[in-house]
């Protein structure tokens, strides 16, 4: 396995945003045969290393390349940009101020009348915005606007963190 290969070359997919995850698990499955580390069990300490990086680094790959948040970051970091850090494009501020509303709103669905159809709308909601972000994504992308498609990341990263907590207070709702 050449673990310089890009994550997209190692599963033998198209370097784009929309993966066929059917064929993304086909291929993740025949690589991860080939090389589970239990077939070198057998063979040196450095063979068997190998086969244990090889495997963690086809894991990492299909993790990446599963969610649409790491796949679109990843997209962007192989054009030469890192979305991981604070530094980059700056969020209007009408976005952030969504932001503070939706995760307000969250903070007080315990004291809602029905605090798990508040959460479902609010899980709704959420979800359908990332699909808008996820699509304008792949448009900005597409037509090679990284500054653009740069920001969409980060909105997409605030909208995931909030459908995190969304499925965390649902969590909680059930526990009660």
């Amino acid at each position: 396995m050449d673990m310089t290969r890009n994550y997209f070359e190692l599963l033998g997919l198209e370097q784009d945003f929309q993966v066929d995850q059917a064929l993304l698990a086909e291929r993740y499955r025949e690589l991860q045969k080939q090389w589970h580390p239990d077939r070198f069990a057998h063979l040196s300490d450095r063979e068997r290393r190998l086969a244990v990086q090889y495997t963690a680094h086809l894991n990492e790959a299909l993790a990446t390349l599963k969610s649409p948040l790491r796949r679109a970051q990843y997209l962007l970091l192989l054009a030469g940009r890192d979305t991981h850090g604070e530094g980059g494009a700056q969020l209007d501020p009408m976005f952030l101020m969504e932001q503070m509303e939706l995760r307000e709103r969250l903070a007080e669905v315990g004291g809602a009348d029905d605090p798990e159809a508040e959460l479902e709308q609010l899980a709704e909601s959420t979800e359908a915005a990332l699909r808008k972000l996820q699509t304008e994504f792949v448009t900005l992308y597409s037509q090679a606007d990284l500054d653009g498609a740069e920001t969409v990341v980060r909105k997409m990263q605030f909208m995931t963190k909030l459908q995190r907590e969304i499925e965390a207070a649902e969590d909680r709702l059930l526990d009660d």
